[in-house]
């Protein structure tokens, strides 16, 4: 895996500090604290969203992650995009994003990186497209269909 040099982050690989805090009796928002990014030896889909996912999105997908409140745009619930796409879970489109191919209004702008540049910065190509399959598999795989 290459070295993670400038790539940095924000709200996105578990680095935001999730604890609310009290200032003059109001809470504030989560403090976002921005770190290199890190590669994760395993490549399997639930691995790859807990680490890089789930603070956003939360851990069942469903758009409630500890960063969540902190986004200007909230995530959405991942657990409906089958099903919000006639049934058919839309695999081109999502992994268009993942590789930054494709323009994802709620990221926002680079405050909010596509995970494709940041896989290719941390690790070669074949790593991440095994690492985005498993994830694109991962997701599948709790798509609610009723």
């Amino acid at each position: 895996m290459r070295g993670t040099g400038s790539v940095l982050i924000t709200l996105t690989a578990c680095v935001l500090t999730a604890a609310f805090s009290r200032v003059d009796g109001q809470t504030q928002p989560p403090k976002v604290v921005k770190k290199p990014a890190t590669a994760i030896f395993s490549v399997g889909g639930a691995d790859t969203f807990r680490e890089y996912c789930a603070v956003c999105h939360g851990i069942g997908g469903r758009g409630n992650g500890p960063a969540a409140s902190a986004l200007k745009v909230p995530p959405p619930d991942l657990t409906m995009l089958q099903k919000r796409n006639e049934n058919k879970f839309p695999e081109d489109q999502i992994r268009a994003m993942l590789l930054g191919q494709r323009s994802l209004p709620s990221h926002g702008a680079a405050d909010m990186p596509i995970w494709g540049p940041i896989f290719r910065g941390l690790e070669d190509k074949d790593i991440t497209t095994m690492r985005i399959s498993n994830l694109l598999k991962y997701i599948r795989a709790f798509q609610v269909t009723d």
